[in-house]
């Protein structure tokens, strides 16, 4: 059987197969894809820091497209930077837009479209449109931030040698030595009142629980109580008190007279006071009451 393809035939293809391959693979790496349709257009830079091939281009953060190529233009002295760029087919470019070169922390540079709403007219595939370059994140920082810590840098040798000082005073030393003191008497403190919770607590909480225990009882027992019947009875004996200090009072009975009448006291005290006079004398002189005969 003849062979359609000799063994060089066969190597020389499948070389150029894996260089289309690799061609298209690193592009598409790149962010470029060949198979899909673009427009291209020429960007004038006053300079191209950190942007690079294949940056992507963004329209109010919508990616449309990527840096193609990035060239040096030695005939125009103004704008010598020449960036060609391809955005999407569909992507229409108003007359009166340019792009703007930006830089992220950590995306790098790109290019941001900004677009002029108020024209219709739109620039044709191939034409040259304005870029301005915007400061990033490091040159604001060499810009601004740097100056400010130059300034500061000397004023750091007199800082650090007061905080020194400061750490070296030995008023510190004796405060650390207070705060230390000041934990372990709260730490003893706290193991006192963990020990309260644990043994006097429980104490505490089970007499609060029988003297409610006790009250539940009272309170069971004065609902057993006929109240009415109580206070009818405790009525009566208040009014028999009002009845018999009236009577008291008055001089129409015995007591009355008894407790009213001064005469009668008076006769009562003399009576009583000759009755000891005649006890006393019959104790004197018995002789003269009772005599005693045999015969």
């Amino acid at each position: 059987m003849k062979k359609i393809f000799s063994k060089e035939a066969i190597v020389g293809l499948v070389t150029l197969i894996s260089l289309f391959i690799l061609y298209f693979g690193i592009n598409y790496l790149k962010g470029i894809n060949l198979f899909k349709p673009a427009n291209h257009y020429y960007v004038l830079m006053p300079n191209v820091s950190e942007l690079q091939t294949s940056s992507p281009v963004y329209v109010d953060g919508f990616k449309v497209g990527i840096v193609n190529k990035i060239e040096f233009g030695f005939d125009n002295s103004s704008s010598p930077i020449l960036v060609l760029i391809s955005l999407d087919e569909k992507m229409k470019v108003p007359v009166g837009s340019y792009f703007e070169l930006k830089s992220g922390l950590t995306s790098g540079a790109y290019l941001d479209l900004i677009l002029n709403k108020y024209v219709d007219a739109c620039y044709q595939i191939g034409d040259t449109i304005e870029g301005t370059a915007k400061a990033g994140l490091m040159d604001k920082v060499s810009t601004q931030l740097l100056p400010q810590i130059e300034t500061i840098l000397p004023r750091l040798d007199s800082i650090l040698a007061g905080l020194q000082t400061v750490v070296n005073h030995p008023a510190l030393s004796r405060s650390f030595d207070h705060i230390e003191a000041t934990t372990a008497n709260l730490q003893k403190s706290s193991m006192q009142l963990n020990s309260l919770l644990s043994k006097d607590i429980p104490i505490i909480t089970g007499n609060l629980k029988e003297v409610s225990s006790n009250f539940v009882e009272v309170s069971s027992d004065l609902k057993k109580l006929d109240l009415n019947a109580t206070l009818i009875k405790v009525e009566q004996a208040i009014e028999n008190i009002d009845r018999m200090s009236l009577q008291l009072n008055n001089k129409n009975n015995s007591l009355g007279l008894l407790l009213n009448d001064r005469s009668l006291y008076d006769h009562l005290d003399a009576t009583a006071k000759n009755a000891a006079d005649l006890l006393k004398d019959i104790k004197e002189r018995p002789k003269n009451y009772v005599r005693f005969s045999l015969f």
